[in-house]
């Protein structure tokens, strides 16, 4: 077992009637404040009325960025980052989900340098500094509201590149599962995708860890089977909404990972597809997982299987290793397509087989992905081959 340091200084504020408190958090940090959102949903729901009043009432200036994407861009970041620039920004509030909260990292630290922000995936340029960050969520999915990291994408380059720099974390984050009612069936199942995916790629490893840990993980991805079907039906459900809510942040802010040392597998792989065609990251994720399962599943991995279908899905325990590992991939995928109605396979999204040689060799970097099993890019290729139908 390896040694870890967990350091996560986030100020969160959970539950409803938790937006009184966003002037006086905001006012820490300074005066001038610039407000990112993405395509407008915050206004038809009255959340956008409801942030800039705190915020005229706690007498600070505000500044507006609007129209961040899915996926989020680099263009959004830069734009971003010069208005901070320009303004004197002294904090960024980011309203909305994880490509909202990603891209305003991403502007934070843009502010604080001279070079083009997409250095800092391209040249991997340090990320020493960055103006503070607040976070309304509005939609379970990413964690970015707890975590360090964020993923930005560049069309023109056909790149998907995440990062993580403890500079990036978010200072307070709100989080009122109320804001969440209006998630759509689709996107709470893209996000459920998203958080069972988050642990799994912790999950599986055959490293030895902390027991708690692993009972941990097994009690999140039981929270999101139990609830994700939930608030898909009543979507006003406080209970499933909160449950989900909580579960997103907890899944990726790194507690779970412990002296874990191995790489993430499915978020390399599902970055290039959509980084390509612009899906959504969890229904990507929805796809490649099960498959990855598949391809990684032999006899010095069936164990784990066994554990995860055993312990999260109920799976007889009484059953042989491998029979019960090969039930727990099937009963995952009725519960990813099945259940949620996510779509499951590439051809269904219009994926064909022309990029897989190019996206593989991005995944690994053109070496090896040290993940669960290590995957070349020839593996890689066979993983997307086996989503095509």
């Amino acid at each position: 077992m390896n040694s870890f340091v967990y350091d996560i200084p986030v100020k969160v504020y959970f539950g409803e009637n938790q937006l009184g408190n966003l002037g006086a958090e905001l006012k820490k940090f300074g005066n001038r404040v610039l407000l990112t959102y993405g395509g407008g949903s915050i206004k038809k729901s009255g959340l956008y009325d409801s942030v800039t009043d705190e915020i005229r009432k706690a007498g600070l200036e505000l500044f507006e960025l609007s129209g961040i994407e899915p996926n989020p861009r680099i263009d959004s970041v830069r734009k971003g980052a010069q208005i901070c620039k320009d303004e004197k920004i002294d904090v960024l509030l980011a309203v909305g989900g994880g490509s909202t909260i990603d891209a305003t990292k991403y502007m934070a630290a843009g502010a604080c340098v001279d070079h083009d922000p997409w250095e800092f995936f391209s040249k991997w340029a340090p990320i020493e500094k960055a103006l503070p960050i607040v976070t309304v969520l509005t939609l379970s999915a990413t964690g970015s509201e707890m975590d360090p990291g964020g993923v930005i994408s560049n069309p023109e380059t056909k790149d998907k590149i995440g990062r993580l720099a403890p500079q990036l974390l978010p200072k307070v984050s709100f989080l009122d599962p109320t804001l969440t009612y209006s998630v759509s069936e689709y996107q709470t199942a893209c996000g459920a995708a998203d958080m069972m995916s988050h642990i799994m790629e912790v999950y599986f490893n055959m490293e030895q860890d902390l027991y708690m840990l692993d009972c941990f993980m097994e009690g999140l991805m039981k929270t999101i089977i139990k609830f994700a079907p939930a608030a898909m039906k009543e979507p006003d459900n406080y209970e499933a909404r909160a449950n989900l809510m909580w579960a997103s942040s907890w899944a990726i802010n790194g507690f779970v990972n412990g002296g874990k040392q191995q790489e993430w597998s499915c978020h390399p792989m599902e970055h290039e597809v959509s980084a390509i065609y612009d899906i959504t990251h969890g229904l990507g994720l929805a796809i490649l997982t099960p498959r990855w399962m598949e391809y990684c599943l032999d006899e010095t991995t069936a164990s784990k299987y066994y554990q995860f279908g055993v312990n999260v899905f109920g799976i007889d325990a009484s059953l042989p290793e491998m029979e019960a590992a090969k039930k727990s991939i099937e009963m995952l995928k009725e519960f990813l397509y099945g259940t949620l109605g996510l779509k499951s396979s590439f051809e269904e999204v219009g994926i064909d087989d022309s990029n897989f040689e190019i996206m593989a060799k991005k995944a690994c970097m053109g070496e090896t992905l040290e993940g669960f099993k290590s995957l070349k890019q020839k593996d890689i290729e066979e993983i997307f081959k086996m989503c095509l139908k």
